[in-house]
C-alpha cells in the first residue's frame, strides 16, 4: 500500500493558550494517517509554551524570537518543517475528524493545484459561513476580495449551495493547505504585509505562475474569528487598506495599475470620509496613514521583488465587475446574485 503524502499542520501561535486548550483535542482526533502537529510560537507571553510542554509533549514546537506577524512568522517556521503538504491552521479553528483527507485527495489528483481550503463555517453559528474564507475566495475587477458565501460583511447560511469543489482565486489563511515545494518556490508570504491579505497575494502569485487554487467543501472546519485582531480594530483596518494597495501594485499589469490604483484610493477616501462623518475619526486617520505608508512602500527598494517565471493569464475566481456597485447600489448581497453559478 502506497503511503499517504506527509502533512504538517502548523499553528502559528501568539498568546493563544486558551485556543490551544480548547481546540487541540479536535485536531489530535484527525483521522489522516500521516500527519503531525507543529506549533510555531511567535514569542508568546501567556504560558503557551509551558502548557504545550506539560500537556502535549508529543507536539513539535518551533520558536520565533519576536512576534513576526503572520507572514514572516510562518516563513521562518516553515523553513524548519519538512512535509509534502503544509496546513497553516489558526489556533481558533475547530476541525472535524476527516477534514484532511478530501483536500489531500483533491490536490493529489492534479499537480497544478498548489493551494486549497476547506469549507469554513462560523464556530459561533455553525450553519453559517465564516467571514475569513467561507467556501472559497474570489476577487473583483477592482481588487476587492469576497467569498463564495460572504460578500463584504454579509455571511450566508450554508444550505449546501457551494458544496462542489471549484477553482477559486484565493484560499483562506485560517486553514490554508499548500504544497510545501510551491510555497518555497514562491518564497512564501511577502513579509512586508506582516498580517492580512498575504494569502491573497501568495495565491495571486501562484496563479501568475500557472498553478491553481481550489476550495474543497467536502472538508469542514469551524472558525471563531477575530482571535488576535477583531474586525474594526484600527491596526486591522490599517493592514487591510495598506496591504490591499501593495498587493494590487505588485500583481496588476501596468495598464491596470495606471487607473485601478488611483480609483481604489479614491474609494478608500470615500469610505474614510463616511466614517469621519459618522463620528469615527480614528478610522479616517488610519486610512490616511495606510495610504501614506503605501506611498513609502512604492518608493522603497523592497517593492515588486517577485517575478513569476511565466505569466499565466487564465486565472480563475475573478469577477470582472465591481462588488461595490453590486452590493451598495444594486443591493445584491449574496455571492450567487453576483456571480453566475456555472462560474462560481
Amino acid at each position: 500500500m502506497t503511503q499517504q503524502p506527509s502533512v504538517a499542520v502548523v499553528i502559528l501561535n501568539w498568546n493563544g493558550k486558551k485556543f490551544l486548550e480548547q481546540f487541540l483535542p479536535y485536531l489530535k482526533a484527525s483521522t489522516y494517517d500521516n500527519f503531525r502537529i507543529v506549533v510555531a510560537d511567535n514569542a508568546s507571553t501567556d504560558g503557551s509554551v509551558a502548557y504545550l510542554h506539560t500537556h502535549h509533549p508529543e507536539i513539535t514546537q518551533v520558536f520565533n524570537n519576536t512576534n513576526e506577524g503572520f507572514a514572516k512568522g510562518y516563513n521562518s517556521a516553515l523553513k524548519q518543517v519538512n512535509a509534502d503538504y503544509y496546513v497553516l491552521l489558526n489556533s481558533d479553528v475547530e476541525v472535524t475528524p476527516g477534514w484532511i483527507e478530501p483536500v489531500i485527495a483533491l490536490m493529489e489528483s492534479d499537480p497544478a493545484i498548489a493551494a486549497c481550503q476547506p469549507k469554513i463555517l462560523s464556530w459561533h453559528s455553525k450553519k453559517q459561513f465564516e467571514y475569513a474564507g467561507a467556501a472559497g475566495g474570489w476577487i473583483d475587477g477592482l481588487g476587492y476580495p469576497f467569498c463564495r458565501g460572504r460578500v463584504f460583511d454579509v455571511c450566508e447560511d450554508d444550505r449546501g449551495q457551494y458544496d462542489d469543489a471549484r477553482p477559486v482565486f484565493w484560499a483562506s489563511g485560517c486553514a490554508f493547505f499548500v504544497r510545501s515545494a510551491v510555497f518555497h518556490e514562491m518564497d512564501g508570504f511577502d513579509e512586508f504585509f506582516f498580517a492580512h491579505q498575504e494569502e491573497v497575494d501568495l495565491c495571486w502569485r501562484m496563479q501568475w505562475s500557472g498553478y491553481r487554487v481550489y476550495a474543497c467543501p467536502a472538508s469542514v472546519v469551524y472558525h471563531v474569528g477575530g482571535g488576535t485582531l477583531p474586525r474594526g480594530n484600527p491596526r486591522k483596518v490599517y493592514f487591510n487598506y495598506r496591504n490591499s494597495l501593495v498587493m494590487l501594485a505588485k500583481n496588476y499589469r501596468l495598464p491596470e495599475k495606471c487607473w485601478k490604483l488611483p480609483f481604489r484610493m479614491l474609494l478608500d477616501g470615500v469610505s474614510a470620509v463616511q466614517q469621519l462623518l459618522k463620528g469615527n475619526p480614528v478610522y479616517f486617520i488610519t486610512v490616511i496613514r495606510a495610504h501614506m505608508h503605501f506611498y513609502g512602500w512604492v518608493f522603497s527598494a523592497k517593492k515588486l521583488r517577485y517575478r513569476p517565471a511565466r505569466l499565466n493569464r487564465q486565472q480563475r475566481g475573478i469577477y470582472k465587475g465591481s462588488i461595490v456597485w453590486q452590493f451598495f447600489i444594486k443591493k445584491r448581497t449574496l455571492f450567487s446574485q453576483i456571480v453566475d453559478n456555472k462560474d462560481g
